[in-house]
């Protein structure tokens, strides 16, 4: 049996707070949350604000740390390892906005995983950040504008080709389309779908809209309450959920006018669509 490479046992998250009164609560962020991803594998984690699905995320990534349960990486535990320091997992965040240095121009951000790892010379680096905004659709001469003269979706093209720098062999994606306009969204959706097939990057996608998820994931867990309430192929759990919380999402997913709701193909892969020669 193949080892996955990233699998999360038993995660449990506790938050802990005190009133102005000196009163102390407690917040299950998480509850028992299993899960895995293959090599190369593609899982969504799908589920409303505060479901538990972006804390599932910074637990992996090292932000938040876990009051129970094991993530392992390759067979490893992950707090064992030195996985994260060697860049292997790397995050695109929700706003790309925010998560770019807006004093810096594209070029330096897209250098910067290269530079603290020692990763070529300067030229060399140079040539890479090209290389690398040309997978992501991007002409070279963006290297030298700053965040705020992008639009959102070009913005969060250039957080992809920071995330790909180092090669990692798995992306957490965190509702990394979810703050950009609807057709947007596709074009991205797209774009991590070309990189995941042409490099065989592992994905983790968290997203609170079922159908979109299900065009560029193989499988997904739905989470509700810190709960995983159902998981399964894509394909299965879109057309036959089993769970009333997941049919209720798959109802809120928007009707706009002239955008059909997406779907998927009877195989379980997302539909082509053709990408823009000036991507947003």
């Amino acid at each position: 049996m193949t080892t996955p490479l990233l699998e999360v046992r038993g995660l449990s998250k506790v938050f802990h707070s005190a009133s102005l009164f000196g009163a102390r609560s407690e917040t299950r962020a998480l509850d028992a949350v299993s899960l895995s991803v293959p090599q190369g594998g593609c899982v969504g984690i799908v589920g409303e604000s505060g479901s538990g699905k972006s804390t599932l995320a910074r637990c992996i990534l090292g932000l938040e740390t876990p009051t129970q349960g094991e993530i392992l990486y390759d067979g490893q535990d992950i707090r064992t390892t030195r996985i994260r320091e060697r860049g292997q997992i790397q995050p695109v965040f929700q706003n790309p906005t925010s998560s770019l240095n807006p004093r810096r121009r594209v070029g330096a951000i897209v250098a910067e995983p290269l530079r603290v790892h020692s990763i070529l010379d300067a030229g060399a680096r140079r040539a890479e950040v090209g290389r690398l905004l040309d997978l992501v659709s991007l002409p070279p001469a963006f290297a030298s504008r700053y965040p705020s003269e992008l639009s959102g979706g070009q913005c969060q093209r250039v957080s992809i080709a920071r995330a790909l720098a180092l090669k990692p062999k798995l992306i957490i994606a965190d509702e990394a389309t979810s703050a950009l306009d609807v057709l947007i969204q596709r074009q991205v959706v797209d774009l991590l779908g070309e990189l995941r097939r042409e490099f065989g990057i592992a994905m983790l996608f968290v997203s609170h809209n079922l159908a979109i998820t299900a065009q560029l994931c193989d499988e997904i867990a739905v989470m509700h309450r810190g709960r995983v309430v159902e998981s399964g192929p894509s394909q299965h759990v879109v057309s036959s959920p089993s769970a009333e919380y997941t049919r209720r999402l798959l109802a809120s997913v928007p009707r706009l006018r002239g955008v059909a709701r997406p779907t998927i193909d009877q195989g379980g892969d997302r539909k082509p669509t053709s990408m823009s020669t000036q991507p947003s």
